[in-house]
């Protein structure tokens, strides 16, 4: 089929029975192409989950559906309402895990900053940003209302995905698909979403789309599966034969014997913390004590202080300096330990940091800057060093990936990187928040049996934040619940 211009190539039709059409289409980037052109319908009333593993090409072709990446062959037909001054893609909304970068300006702002309250008069607030006409039914769904005058860049990762969800759903587009919907959620959270999300299918205001890495995500309101595969699209399947066939299922780890702990020294002590802006208390007289080799859970529901309390650890928080807080046997701010001292020894992951990671650099590149506890910044490093960089690669299976640059990847291959990243000097801590976020079943098994391998061989002390008890390693020794 002959190359089309953007205007020809999307229709707005309005007696077909399909609601969106996809006919022989393929992106007009030569690298995002499927292996075959696409065909997909949707009709009124469905509602669809597109499924596959890691790098398979989901969210390319939600962003065809979207608009985001145009086409240069083949059709795709809308049949929705849109106004003379609009055009009929302008109807379909995509909420992805970087949708963050359209609120803020967060691409000029950096990871620490969210910490450093004087630096943040220019951010808005929720109010802000979603304006002055608010529902109130709608912003109580998620506690929007109870966050309504923080600065966007004060949620945390769970907030800010309700938040995004929030004002997606007061938009009220015709087409909605949403990327990895639960990510960052916890349990109470996702409930709520769920039936959120159910109501909008009955009402029928909103024509619903999902993208799932896991199949276990999948709600059982979803009528129908389009898996992809290699960039292939498969033939769709009904949302019970696909349950009934699938065959790779996260089950709970079995739980490790722990080895004794040999050293019976405090690793990390936080003695009575407390951290507060203004008038808002965020911690008041924590305490929590971690001895060497130990491996932590740390649950509790979304803004609850997770976290604030891994910034206080991680030497990125200011307020640490005002509380009682030792860190491989020094104090905080003592003389002899600086905050690049401190992070030598750790191995950090995090939603926030992978919302800040934005940089157009080599996936080699970002797994090197974990040597140097940098984000983004490209530094030279030593064939020793590469060399143990590409054995983290080859460990996550995602060596081919070396020198592709890191914005040009998929977001669940982004979360590979940043785990490389995280284990690539092979610390003495680890802390991993949400590690698993994006990840496809086959990928969350392979990455909690290397937690597992690494923890235990190496002694090393583990804090682990998850909102799914599935996703715990089965090294865990304790667990703290905020």
């Amino acid at each position: 089929m002959a190359a089309c211009d953007q205007a020809a190539c999307y229709l707005n039709i309005m007696d077909n029975e399909y609601y969106l059409e996809l006919t022989e289409c393929q992106p007009r980037i030569k690298e995002l192409h499927f292996k075959e052109p696409i065909n997909w319908q949707l009709k009124y009333g469905e509602v669809w989950a597109i499924t596959g593993a890691n790098g398979s090409g989901k969210t390319i072709l939600g962003n065809i559906i979207s608009g985001k990446i145009p086409i240069s062959i083949g059709k795709i037909r809308y049949n929705v309402l849109s106004t003379t001054d609009k055009a009929p893609w302008q109807a379909v909304r995509m909420l992805t895990f970087d949708s963050v970068y359209g609120l803020a300006n967060f691409r000029n702002s950096y990871y620490q900053q969210r910490w450093h309250s004087t630096e943040n008069d220019d951010m808005p607030t929720v109010q802000d940003l979603l304006g002055t006409s608010l529902e109130p039914e709608i912003l109580s769904i998620f506690g929007i209302d109870r966050m309504i005058d923080k600065k966007i860049n004060f949620l945390s990762s769970g907030e800010l995905r309700k938040f995004l969800l929030t004002k997606s759903l007061m938009e009220e587009p015709k087409i909605l698909i949403i990327d990895n919907p639960y990510i960052g959620l916890d349990a109470e959270s996702r409930e709520v979403l769920t039936q959120t999300l159910k109501k909008l299918t009955y009402y029928a205001k909103t024509q619903l789309i999902f993208i799932f890495s896991s199949s276990e995500d999948i709600p059982d309101f979803v009528t129908h599966i389009l898996p992809i595969q290699d960039m292939t699209v498969q033939e769709p399947i009904s949302y019970n034969n696909f349950i009934s066939q699938s065959n790779i299922i996260l089950e709970r780890a079995d739980r490790i014997c722990a080895n004794e702990i040999q050293r019976k020294e405090n690793i990390i002590e936080l003695n009575n913390i407390s951290v507060k802006y203004g008038t808002k208390v965020i911690l008041n007289n924590f305490k929590w004590h971690i001895k060497t080799g130990e491996r932590w859970v740390l649950t509790g529901g979304n803004g609850k202080g997770k976290s604030t309390i891994l910034s206080l650890i991680n030497a990125d928080h200011p307020q640490a300096y005002s509380n009682d807080i030792k860190i491989f046997g020094k104090k905080r701010g003592s003389s002899g330990q600086s905050i690049w001292d401190v992070k030598k020894r750790i191995g950090y992951i995090s939603p926030e940091m992978h919302t800040f990671y934005s940089q157009n650099i080599s996936v080699l590149d970002v797994v090197a800057s974990g040597l140097f506890d940098t984000i983004g910044s490209i530094w030279r490093y030593s064939d020793e060093q590469r060399a143990q960089c590409r054995k983290w690669l080859k460990l996550l299976d995602i060596e081919h990936l070396e020198e592709k640059s890191f914005t040009k990847i998929s977001s669940g291959e982004q979360r590979l990187a940043l785990l490389a990243r995280t284990f690539v000097k092979e610390p003495e801590v680890l802390i991993l928040d949400e590690p698993l976020h994006g990840l496809d079943t086959k990928n969350k098994i392979k990455i909690r049996n290397i937690i597992d391998e690494f923890v235990v061989s190496e002694n090393t002390t583990l804090i682990y934040v998850s909102h799914y008890e599935k996703e715990f390693p089965g090294c865990i020794t304790h667990i703290l619940s905020l």
